[in-house]
């Protein structure tokens, strides 16, 4: 029953992301006016508003006027809920699971928001950059650093929640500098942005719910996943008729050789980085983020 209600619940916080991811980067209010049809308009009745279910029974389309709801609504949703279960196996009733359940949910409107319109809003990220900071000073990310720190630098340990918001902040100045020297280098490197600001907000974000080795593991998969990802898209893009087709129009108006114009089309392709991180973060807090290093529990 617990995992049920669970599951319910995470899909019922599934449909308001929905709206968030929707909203927030239309600059629209999250709360009026209720969730309608995009097309004609018409208010969504409460019981063709059922989390998944509805869009079942609905067949994908509006009521009023038949036009085809986006799978992605379902989709976010039955993730939500599938993602509230996972963390209650993981973490069982405990303040770590109301920590990592609001973290999820940020880490969903990012990922999903990044990847339709290539955006990670202010809005979510510096909201949960504090949310993150405040998590931490209950259950914090317990990597070691402060403690580290502390007996080196004062010979000493601070209080116990302070240490948490300490690991918080250095959690976020690490991975957002991290990434914001990889983007700086990259520039250097290739004469043009490689990622935006927003990824380098995300990671100041992630970064105070993690810590500094989950903020690392963070990064070093989510940048891994996007170059796989990447070589194959723009392998498939090298190879398809479209790119062909355009490169041969170039060519014949002396723009260079077929060949060469296909890679620089294939080449000059963005994926969104803050996807791959978001996917990076979940596997961390389901795979890491449960080991912690106390090393000398008789000082706290």
């Amino acid at each position: 029953m617990v995992i049920v209600f669970f599951f319910l619940f995470g899909i019922m916080i599934g449909s308001f992301l929905n709206v968030c991811i929707t909203r927030i980067p239309e600059e629209l209010s999250i709360v009026l006016p209720g969730s309608r049809c995009p097309r004609c308009s018409t208010p969504i009745k409460a019981y063709d508003n059922v989390p998944v279910f509805a869009w079942l029974w609905l067949r994908g389309k509006c009521r009023a006027c038949g036009a085809p709801i986006s799978a992605m609504y379902p989709l976010v949703e039955f993730l939500t809920g599938l993602l509230f279960v996972a963390c209650y196996l993981e973490f069982g009733i405990s303040q770590a699971t109301v920590k990592w359940l609001f973290f999820i949910c940020l880490i969903i409107i990012l990922t999903v928001t990044d990847f339709r319109v290539r955006l990670l809003p202010d809005l979510i990220t510096w909201p949960g950059f504090a949310a993150g900071v405040l998590f931490s000073a209950f259950v914090p990310p317990n990597d070691g650093t402060v403690f580290l720190l502390s007996l080196r630098l004062f010979h000493g340990l601070p209080p116990e929640r302070f240490m948490g918001v300490l690991e918080a902040l250095l959690g976020a100045a690490f991975g957002s500098l991290m990434l914001w020297g990889a983007a700086a280098i990259y520039k250097l490197v290739r004469g043009r942005e490689g990622m935006g600001m927003g990824d380098v907000k995300m990671m100041a974000m992630a970064g105070a719910f993690l810590g500094v080795r989950n903020a690392f593991l963070m990064i070093l998969l989510g940048t891994l996943l996007g170059s796989i990802v990447g070589i194959v898209v723009i392998a498939f893009m090298y190879a398809s008729g479209a790119v062909l087709k355009i490169a041969e129009r170039a060519s014949r108006r002396g723009l260079g050789a077929v060949n060469q114009l296909r890679w620089r089309i294939a080449s000059q392709y963005h994926l969104p980085l803050g996807t791959f991180l978001g996917i990076a973060a979940l596997i961390v807090v389901f795979a890491f983020s449960s080991f912690s290093i106390d090393l000398a529990p008789g000082l706290r």
